[in-house]
């Protein structure tokens, strides 16, 4: 899964990068809710300025997330069209750019998916049934009752009605 730049050839003006990384490359542990279903896609430029490596483009990955809202499974790709990422070269050797790219694609997972910013939106509404766990079954309660009346400063009125004798 590398993609690797090899310094020592890379043309003054840069090169252009494009194709795919598998999916494998995001390597998440079973349990994750984010599961990719596509490769990791990019269309780069790779041009060198002295101890940096530039990398300009775009990359993307669709994902199968849980919505938190519905609960249902839907696939989210996440697109970053115009990202920069600069990599500080610590030696000529050749470069492995393949986990930047990853990490760029991971930082840009939504932390909280729902299904309508899905690739095919669905609507995002909790489904009526599940409002109901808490509530009574008779139908005449319109609204709940008022709570009661707050007396926490009532001891301290019949204070007032003490006097100083001095």
């Amino acid at each position: 899964m590398p993609l690797i730049v090899d310094l020592s050839t890379l043309p003054e003006d840069g090169i252009s990068l494009q194709g795919d990384l598998p999916a494998e490359i995001f390597a998440f542990p079973p349990h994750d809710d984010a599961k990719p279903v596509s490769p990791l896609h990019y269309e780069l430029e790779v041009q060198r300025f002295g101890s940096e490596l530039l990398l300009r483009g775009d990359i993307q990955a669709s994902f199968e997330f849980t919505c938190v809202v519905t609960l249902q499974r839907f696939v989210q790709t996440v697109r970053m069209e115009n990202v920069a990422i600069s990599l500080e070269l610590e030696s000529e050797a050749p470069i492995d750019i393949a986990d930047a790219l990853r990490e760029e694609i991971v930082l840009e997972i939504p932390a909280d998916p729902r299904c309508d910013e899905g690739d095919v939106p669905m609507e995002c509404k909790l489904n009526s049934p599940y409002l109901v766990l808490d509530k009574t079954t008779d139908t005449d309660l319109s609204s709940p009752p008022p709570p009661p009346a707050d007396n926490r400063w009532s001891a301290l009125d019949a204070l007032s009605d003490l006097k100083d004798n001095h």
